[in-house]
């Protein structure tokens, strides 16, 4: 872990260069609870966590210090913690969170039909749009070259355009500058932020 003014460095530097329209979101699933004060120390505004019982942990102990976002993989019986905590789910894929959710979220969107991944494919888009829903989220496949992302992101941002929601979720470390780029309005950074 980085020292808190070598991650505010960091964390200035991504800001910029994904500009001020963008949220830069830490991804903190490998930040200890103890490592979490370097990040509030830094400056960090905004973490995204992968676990409820992580989120719980951390926020019942630095609480005001973020504003927390879920960004994992939403079980049905986990909607309440996150109701609790955060202003933005990014990772929406089952109709029973949907159902008992009650802050805003993106639907997550599996565009290449991954199968190790959640999302819900874009023929199953309609039927998730509901009140509370802003916007819609991707993990492009993996890939060597960032570029490689880039149709992935566009096609995103056709679809969000074509049920008009404003709100995108897309890129992390290895390809944020694209995912900007092509209209994100949110990204979820981790190692680029706070690993040597």
């Amino acid at each position: 872990m980085l020292s808190p003014a070598e991650i505010r460095a960091r964390y200035e530097a991504v800001r910029a260069e994904v500009g001020p329209a963008v949220t830069v979101v830490a991804a903190t699933k490998y930040v200890s609870l103890a490592e979490m004060a370097a990040l509030a120390e830094a400056g960090i505004e905004v973490v995204g966590e992968n676990r409820a019982q992580d989120l719980e942990a951390k926020h019942a102990e630095y609480g005001d210090a973020f504003r927390w976002h879920f960004i994992g993989r939403l079980q049905s019986n986990k909607v309440k913690v996150v109701n609790r905590i955060c202003e933005l789910v990014h990772s929406l894929d089952s109709h029973s969170a949907a159902e008992r959710l009650e802050v805003p979220a993106l639907v997550q969107v599996n565009l290449a039909a991954e199968g190790s991944k959640g999302g819900v494919v874009p023929d199953e888009l309609e039927s998730y749009l509901r009140d509370g829903v802003v916007g819609l989220s991707t993990m492009p496949p993996a890939a060597d070259d960032p570029e490689e992302s880039r149709g992935w992101f566009r096609r995103l941002r056709e679809l969000a355009e074509e049920h008009a929601l404003a709100e995108l979720s897309m890129g992390t470390t290895q390809d944020y500058r694209i995912a900007a780029e092509e209209g994100a309005t949110h990204v979820r950074v981790g190692s680029v932020l706070f690993r040597r």
